[in-house]
This record gives structure tokens, sequence and C-alpha cells, in this order.
């Protein structure tokens, strides 16, 4: 068994000045080496002679109202689109702030509105002619005068952050009562860029004690608007309509070397989230403010390490052009990131980034009221978060893990502060026993959409991990995937078409999601080249698993691009008229093997049909749900959704293996129980057994070289052994 791990180190708590003594009582009971203040709080006097780093909460774009009242052409900007107006005879009046909250956002009319805001007649797609329209101020219209009848027209206009969002959400949030809205400014303009600097030096002067500046974050926030009655309208965690302002929009168009138009960004109001496939002009517009912003983050970063402090980047508010898996964001320069763990994908998206000297996991639940009041259980929430995000600590492992939030409202549930002490304890027995090694890989697996490496980890993720309908059957993909014994890779297809040989070394491809969206690649697959190379690598001997409608898209024939591969295509209506015979269900199939009732497919898909010689393992109703197929060398795998489980990560675990041909390495470092994994380090000469349940768990052990042993565990239990 393992040698005894010291109870200290690698976990941060927040305090308060109302807190002194229950913060020293945890910097003892959890074993905590580092202090850290919060949005709200003040860091107390009495703790900065403490034994334990001081990480203290900056921001970069807030928290300095005189210096943004002083300058309101510098405040930041966000790009908006009406709602839809129906026009009718005569002129047509469009509202531009109906459904946002006045106390979030204030029209910009301070620069040219002619130039920076765009009507668009949404029943042709063409932009109004700046002489069509005009701004009444007083009513807080656009107004054409002579629009088509029943065409229906948007505006999308320039609007600036007079409350920023994170604040206003925290404020909502915990209730806070006559708190200052705080304004969001703009440090890439040229004033506040030069305040920004003289005002960091400033702060690190006046606080001595402090080791590590958080920087929260770096410098645009992602789409985040609420309505009137300060409820959440839109949120995406990767969108860029925060990021504008006529001063960066005009540098845009002298590099890209054509006009900006407000469309780009707007992308007929769906923002250009993370489903939409991205244009041309849209990727030019985020490489351009990957490269802006990581030059000015090292700005930023030099100056902390010339005053003698770390610089940690807080992965989460006003983080666009910092996505930390992209080439720019290693040139920045920065220490650490730390960000907040809603499961194991999201834990992955923090361990995983390239380049930094240390990451760190915020555990939830927050010390929020919102689940520390009365009536509340924030050790159930705890112990789901630990047990989730400990799966993919054992494959790639954070450097730390904290909490944050108002300590005094942790202190009220004594079961938490018990629970959360033994996870601290945990966390450190098994970063000791697998830092400095790699966890055991069975293959190399690619996830294929349009935004490769640039969302590794992120795929159909909603922050914080919370739950859609729509893509829970996705996400479950990517989240087992986080835990299992593979090296992933995140691939575009523009990596693709830029150099094939990207595809050499890959064992198996996964291409997941609803058809026409980025996540499958939608139009991307009338590109012969793309589809080709695809088709090439399967017929050679790779593997294929595409999840839901893996190329889906209306194209010369077919709606499943890759049909005659997946051995599966889809009933749009338009072959109806063809006869279907290849009904007949075979789940005696090594995919299935350790299944013990029905598969959970979550939403799954309707009207998919199996082609002749496809082998179908599912149907219900005479729609399949899964199936294999051979093509040439190649196999592939086709499945509905896969919603996350420990018996859908089997079977996905499985699959890998069949479409690779790889089915007689199932029992290595393997656990014939679903419910438990096994995680082997064998350059440290160490394994581990975990029972991911709540319930005792018993199972078969199989080690590396085919040996087994029995094993009974308790809940939540991790046994660690060595090997030999």
């Amino acid at each position: 068994m393992i040698e005894k791990i010291e109870n200290r180190g690698r976990v941060t708590i927040p305090t308060d000045v109302d807190v002194v003594p229950e913060t020293l009582e945890l910097v003892e009971r959890w074993g905590a080496d580092a202090i850290r203040d919060c949005d709200g709080t003040d860091y107390p006097e009495a703790l900065k002679t403490v034994e334990a780093k001081v990480y203290s909460t900056y921001y970069t774009t807030r928290k300095d109202n005189g210096w943004a009242k002083a300058n309101p052409d510098e405040v930041q900007q966000c790009y908006i689109m009406t709602g839809f107006y129906t026009a009718k005879e005569g002129p047509l009046e469009i509202p531009l702030m109906k459904g946002i909250s006045p106390e979030l956002l204030r029209v910009n009319t301070r620069d040219d509105i002619k130039r920076w805001w765009e009507v668009v007649d949404r029943s042709t797609g063409r932009a109004a002619e700046p002489q069509e329209w005009d701004y009444d101020d007083e009513k807080g219209c656009v107004i054409l005068p002579e629009p088509v009848p029943f065409h229906e027209y948007t505006v999308s206009f320039l609007a600036y952050l007079i409350w920023d969002p994170v604040h206003m959400y925290n404020t909502v949030v915990n209730d806070w009562q006559d708190v200052e809205h705080q304004i969001t400014f703009d440090v890439r303009q040229p004033k506040t860029h030069t305040y920004t600097l003289k005002r960091l030096r400033r702060f690190v002067e006046e606080h001595p004690y402090v080791d590590v500046i958080r920087y929260t974050t770096f410098f645009h926030q992602f789409t985040l608007i609420f309505d009137e009655w300060k409820r959440e309208k839109y949120v995406d965690w990767y969108g860029y309509s925060a990021s504008v302002s006529p001063f960066i929009l005009e540098k845009f168009e002298k590099e890209a070397g054509y006009r900006f138009r407000p469309e780009y960004i707007i992308d007929q109001g769906y923002y250009n989230n993370q489903y939409r496939v991205p244009r041309r002009e849209y990727k030019d517009f985020m490489a351009f403010q990957r490269r802006e912003v990581a030059a000015l983050v090292r700005e930023i970063v030099d100056l902390t390490h010339e005053l003698g402090k770390e610089a940690m980047m807080f992965l989460g508010d006003h983080w666009i052009g910092t996505e930390p898996f992209m080439e720019e964001f290693r040139e920045a320069g920065v220490d650490a990131v730390v960000g907040s763990v809603g499961n194991g994908s999201t834990l992955r998206l923090i361990a995983d980034i390239p380049g930094v000297r240390y990451t760190e996991g915020r555990f939830l639940p927050y010390f929020f009221p919102d689940t520390f009041h009365e009536g509340g259980d924030p050790v159930k929430e705890a112990r789901e978060n630990w047990v989730t995000a400990r799966r993919a600590i054992l494959r790639k492992p954070i450097d730390r893990i904290g909490y944050g939030g108002y300590l005094k409202l942790a202190c009220r549930f004594p079961d938490f502060i018990d629970y959360v002490e033994s996870v601290c304890r945990e966390f450190r027995e098994l970063y000791e026993n697998i830092r400095g090694t790699e966890s055991f890989c069975q293959k190399r697996v690619a996830v294929l959409n349009c935004w490769g490496k640039m969302r590794s980890w992120g795929c159909h993720m909603v922050h914080h991990a919370l739950y859609q309908k729509q893509n829970y059957s996705y996400a479950g993909v990517i989240e087992a995937l986080s835990g299992a014994p593979f090296d992933v890779v995140f691939l575009s297809f523009d990596d693709i078409r830029e150099d094939p040989r990207v595809l050499e070394g890959i064992d198996v491809i996964l291409n997941i999601g609803d058809g026409d969206t980025a996540h499958t690649g939608g139009d991307i697959w009338e590109d012969a080249e793309i589809s080709s190379l695809i088709r090439r690598f399967i017929y050679e001997g790779g593997g294929f698993i595409g999840i839901g409608e893996p190329s889906g898209h209306q194209y010369q024939g077919r709606y499943i691009q890759l049909a005659a591969a997946l051995g599966v295509e889809k009933e749009t209506g338009f072959t109806l008229g063809y006869d279907k015979y290849n009904w007949e269900e075979d789940r005696g199939h090594f995919i299935l093997e350790d299944c013990a009732g029905e598969v959970d497919f979550g939403e799954g898909k309707r009207s998919m049909y199996a082609l002749e010689g496809t082998r179908i393992l599912v149907q219900r109703d005479r729609e399949v749900q899964m199936a294999v197929n051979e093509y040439g060398k190649g196999r592939t795998v086709y499945i509905s959704g896969l919603p996350y489980s420990f018996e859908n990560s089997r079977i996905l675990y499985r699959a890998v293996l069949w479409s690779s041909r790889s089915e007689g390495q199932l029992r290595q470092w393997f656990s014939d129980n679903c419910n438990v994994d096994v995680h082997a380090y064998v350059k440290n000469g160490k394994f581990c057994v975990v029972n991911n349940t709540y319930e005792p768990q018993s199972t078969v052990v199989y080690k590396g070289d085919g040996e087994s042993f029995a094993l009974d565990l308790k809940a939540n239990e991790i046994r660690w052994y060595n090997i030999g």
C-alpha cells in the first residue's frame, strides 16, 4: 500500500473580516495553504501574517467607478439585436431596449450610429441603407419611414455596459442591498490602458501581503444579458458580443483588410453561439481578439512579475479572448489558471491547459445563499461534485483545489465542513500518488467538430455543467471521455484541411451532435476534400463513432453525409418512397455485453434507419438507436445519444475498442463492474480502484497482465495498490 501523505497543502479557502477565527480553524482542519478574498469581501488585517499564500481577487475592468464615470467614452460596449418587428402600412418604429435591463445597458449614441449600427430586413437578409432609417433618441426607437410592408426588421446596435454583468449577477443572487453598480471599463482603449498599469502598480504597493494576483479576468465578459426584471435573458459562455467598440473594430478592419459589419457578431440573432457553424469573418474576428488580448495580458503579467507577484487567471468571468488551449494564450505568460469545476469535463478543461505552472479547481457549491440556506443540502451537492470530478482528476490531475464564496454561510453547516475536510485529505492523497506521470491509455481518440482545440472539453458545455434538455445526450459523451482511459484530442475540420497528417496516430474519430451544427459540421460536408479524407481514414482501418446526427447536412441526395460508412441514414421525408427492410435487432454484440437492461439514449433521434448490411444493435419502433458497420478495413458505430452514466461510459469504452478492432484489450486495468474504475500509473508503480457510487460495490479487478482479484469497496471508496 501507499505511504502516508502529509495532511497540508494544495487547498485554497475564502475569508472575510467577520470570520477570522473560523478561517484559522479551517486552515488547520482542511490543511489549507492559501487564503483568498471574494467579490464583496475584504481581506482581514489579522490574517496578513498567517503562514499561507494570499490570493487577491483583482478586477482589471471594474471596481473603479470614479475612473469609469470620468471616462464614459471608454466604458465597455456590447452588440445587441432587437426582437423581430413586422412592418405594416406606413412607418415602422423599433424600440431598442425592449426586453433588456436599462440598469445593464445604455444605448451608445456617442459614436456614429450610421456606421456602427445595422438595420436588417430579415425577410431578405438585406441591410438597409443608412438613409433608409433614423433614430429617435427621445422614444428610444429606430424609425423606418418606408419599410417594405409585412417584411420583418431588426436593429443591431452598440450599447454601453453600465453595470458589470457579473457584479449584477452576484448582486441579484446574493440579494445585496444599496450596492453601487460597478461600471465596466475597456482596458483595450488608450486612456484606460495607461491608467490600468498605474492602477495595478498602486494596488500592489498598497497590498504588500498579497502573493498571487487572481485576475478576474482579461478583459471582456462573455455574453450575459438580463431583462427588465433582472432575470437572465441570454447567456453564452463563449460569446464575443461584449468584446467590441469602434476603437477595436477599426483596428480589426485594418488588420483584416475588409469592412466590419455588426452582422458578423449578431449572426441573425444567434450571436455565433457554439452550435452555429462559424464563418470566415467571425473566425477572423476571434483570432484578432485573441492576439490583441494576449499582447495586453502579457504586458500586465510582466508588470505583475516585476512587482514580485504571481499572475493567476480565473477561467470564467471576462475571459473572452483568452481561450486557454490556443497558441496565443501560451504567449501571455500567465502563471496559473483557476476555474469552477462542475463535472469531469470542466475539470479536464482546467487540468489539460498547457503552458502554465499550475492549475486550480474551484469546487462547488459556491458559498452562496442559493445553496447555503435553511433547508439546503450543501453536503449532497459537494459529494456529487467531488465524486464526479474525481474520475477526471485520476486521468489528469489539477494541482490544487479550493472553494469560493462567503465562508460565514458555510460555517453554519458543520456536516459540510466535515465532508470537505475529507475531500481535501483525499485530494492530497491521490495527487501525491499520480503527479509526474500519465495514466494508462488504451487508445487515442479525436473529437471532430468546427471548433477543435479552441473548445477542448467544452463541447456542448453550459458553464458549471448546467443541464439542457437538448444537449445532455451529447454532453454526456464528453463527460464519459473525461474519465476514460483514452488520450483525447480535439480536432477541427480546418485542422484536417490544412494538414491531413493530423489524423495519423488517431485510432477513433467521434462526431457528436445534431445535424447542421458546428459540432457535426453542417455545410462543411459539402467540401469534397474533407468528406473524402474522413472516408479514407475509416476505409483504411480507422474507427468512427457518430452520435446524434453525425455529418448531418442535406446535400446531394444524403442527409447523413457519411451514411455509406456509418450504415445509417435519416428519413427527412425525401426518401419515404423507398422501402426499408433492415430492422432486425441483434443485441449479442461486444459493445452491449455489460448492459443489464435497456440502454439510455437520452433524447435519442427520430427517423434513423439502417442501410442494407448494417448490424442493428438497438431499434425502437423502427427507429435505429444503435448500429455498427464495417467499411473497408474500418469499423463504425452509430448511437442516437449517450447521456452520462456509468453504464453508458462502459458502452462508449467498448465502442472505442470495437471500432479500433481491439476487443482483446478490454481486460487491461479493468473492472467488471461499470460502477468501479481502475486507473494505472505504470511509471509510478501504482494503481487505484475507485467506487464512483454512493453504495458499496463488489467487483473483479483486472491488472495490466490480465491477472485478477475480487474486491469489495465501501461507498465512494478509493483503494491504492503498488504494481508488482
